[in-house]
């Protein structure tokens, strides 16, 4: 069969038409694991759609026979390849979704598969020239590519507000309540049509096209709430301004409002990974929120819980980064330095001692590229994960 590249925006709700070029042997490879959740979960029932969130259950059951359409990782899929699980001559067809963000990280697996059927799904296949001659030569194209008469890629159609989420539905929700709206238009997808009465806020539920965007800003201009890794397609077809989300303080409030309200203000100010890379453990074997009510406990009695051992201090004129990429990622020093070096673009001479540790890393770097390196690595991917740096604090 021919390969076919579907032009989409990058978002699963969007992609009705690839069920129906999938058989019962189809692999789905997305950016990470969250996004083979989202597939699992919009998977007809009848696909028998599993996605890879543990490698001895996920290899357990592909042995079982019991996995029809398996969604994962690159690199979740290329460990189930290494343990002998997953058998990727036996697969007939394999989507790979909005690979525009991980397109280098297919090159092996998609090697070992060279008579599985390719659908690709792109936002910007322009951009993936060179990866669909490698995998998917002249493929069959269904869709718009963004480019005007004399092949230059279209600009943005129309200003927009965002606003990153993790969960679009609560997110649809708190984007109402930033825009303080009584008088909604939330488009969830379909034909795009003029409100009864004029609405004072237009929210875009669904991930729209270029075209279904210029019809929402026709109407007023839309606030869409996207995942992270909608970004950047947005920005293709908009001009956008961030939305900050309401605050604690905005919400209802009860007896045990002004806690909250703190907790919320340390999770507004990030820097918390070390503190979550020493409670990954217990969210394996307990319910997070159980684990938080345990610390809750505990701080009625601080002499209950000991501080961990600070990290050793970089050497002088050095600094330590702190990487949310570890061991758990099968990630190693060399992926670090690679890292550092092709997208960072720092010097061999500007790294210093890399300590991997289980979910997390720490790097020495030199003083005066800190900065540059936290910045680049930021929404860079290690190992199929994207990850995020910032100075160390421990």
């Amino acid at each position: 069969m021919r390969h076919v590249v579907l032009v989409l925006p990058p978002a699963v709700e969007r992609a009705g038409k690839v069920w129906e070029l999938m058989d019962p042997r189809t692999i789905v490879v997305c950016a990470d694991y969250e996004q083979a959740v989202l597939w699992a979960d919009a998977a007809p029932a009848e696909l028998r759609t599993h996605a890879v969130t543990g490698l001895t259950r996920t290899a357990a059951l592909l042995k079982e026979g019991r996995v029809g359409v398996l969604a994962g990782a690159p690199s979740d899929l290329a460990a189930l390849v290494a343990r002998a699980a997953l058998k990727l001559e036996t697969v007939e067809t394999i989507v790979v979704a909005w690979p525009e963000g991980f397109a280098d990280q297919l090159d092996t697996l998609l090697a070992e598969a060279p008579n599985a059927r390719r659908v690709i799904l792109s936002w910007n296949p322009h951009a993936l020239s060179e990866f669909l001659e490698r995998h998917a030569r002249r493929p069959e194209i269904v869709g718009d590519i963004p480019l005007d008469s004399v092949g230059q890629a279209l600009g943005p159609i129309a200003s927009a507000r965002y606003a990153v989420v993790t969960n679009r539905r609560r997110g649809v929700r708190d984007t109402l309540n930033a825009l303080r709206s009584i008088r909604p238009y939330v488009w969830t997808g379909g034909p795009v049509e003029g409100p009864a009465e004029t609405p004072d806020a237009v929210v875009a539920a669904v991930l729209p096209t270029r075209e279904e965007l210029r019809l929402l800003a026709a109407i007023a201009t839309p606030a869409v709430p996207v995942l992270a890794s909608q970004v950047p397609y947005l920005r293709s077809i908009a001009t956008l301004t961030p939305l900050p989300l309401p605050a604690a303080a905005d919400r209802a409030q009860d007896r045990s409002a002004e806690l909250r309200a703190q907790l919320a203000a340390r999770l507004a100010q990030g820097d918390v990974d070390a503190e979550l890379a020493v409670l990954a453990p217990l969210f394996e074997d307990h319910d997070p929120a159980l684990v938080a009510g345990a610390l809750l406990a505990l701080g009625r009695q601080p002499s209950a819980v000991s501080q961990p051992s600070p990290a050793v201090a970089a050497p002088a004129g050095w600094s330590k980064v702190f990487v949310t990429v570890g061991k758990k990622d099968n990630a190693s020093a060399k992926d670090l330095v690679g890292a550092l070096i092709k997208e960072a673009g720092l010097e061999k001479g500007q790294i210093g001692k890399i300590d991997v540790r289980e979910t997390f890393s720490l790097v020495d770097i030199a003083a005066a590229a800190v900065d540059q390196a936290v910045r680049r690595l930021t929404g860079g991917s290690i190992r199929g994960r994207r990850v995020s740096a910032r100075p160390d604090r421990t």
